[in-house]
Parts: structure tokens; C-alpha cells; sequence
């Protein structure tokens, strides 16, 4: 395996900036290998690197939305709708079915109010 990004410091602990992560994630994202294989065989602490990988995929992808759920609706038959029912004072009843009856509704309920 190629030589990893990385430097060590004074205690032998391997250090890597934010752009040597990326080089390295980028790398184990093409090795095929497991997280932890990846690591041993770099030489990275595995706990460091699952660590890093944690961290880059809440970045590279964004939190999930719940995912859609299918319900199924039944709906019970009805009758066909009556449209507009006006009960007037005398016990007569005016049906309005369709919305070319509504002038003609409309003066017959004023004609009806007019005295004799």
C-alpha cells in the first residue's frame, strides 16, 4: 500500500490535517477494503480512523428524511352528492345539482320572498 499523508509527532503519533484526511478517506473509498483492514494495513489506530470515516459520511451525506410510508386508503361508496338543498319556510325543498342552476335558484328565492 501506498505511503499515507501523514506525520508523526514527538510521542510517534500520526498526525493528518483536514486535506490529508480527505486524501486518505478518498483512498480507503477505493480500496475495497473494511474499515478496519484499511486501518491495519496503513497503520492507522482503528479507532482514530472509524472516527474519521464517522465524520465524513455525516458530511458527504446529509441527514436522511424519513423514509415515505404507503398506507392504504379505502373509502366507503356514497351516494352521488346532492349538491345544494334549500329548505324553505313553507316545507318546500330546492335542489341545486349543477352550478347553471344557481341564477335561476337565486331568483326564484327572491321571487318567493316578495309579498302577494
Amino acid at each position: 500500500m501506498a505511503k499515507l499523508p501523514v506525520t508523526a509527532d514527538t510521542k510517534g503519533r500520526l498526525r493528518a490535517s483536514k486535506e490529508q484526511r480527505r486524501i486518505i478517506l478518498a483512498k480507503f473509498e477505493n480500496s475495497g477494503m473494511s474499515a478496519a483492514q484499511f486501518a491495519r494495513r496503513t497503520g492507522l489506530k482503528y479507532s482514530t480512523f472509524a472516527a474519521w470515516v464517522q465524520r465524513y459520511l455525516r458530511v458527504k451525506r446529509p441527514a436522511r428524511k424519513p423514509a415515505m410510508r404507503l398506507l392504504e386508503a379505502v373509502v366507503a361508496p356514497t351516494a352521488p352528492a346532492a349538491g345544494l338543498l334549500v329548505h324553505l319556510p313553507n316545507g318546500a325543498r330546492l335542489e341545486i345539482s349543477e352550478v347553471s342552476q344557481i341564477p335561476l335558484a337565486a331568483a326564484l328565492v327572491r321571487a318567493l320572498g316578495k309579498p302577494c
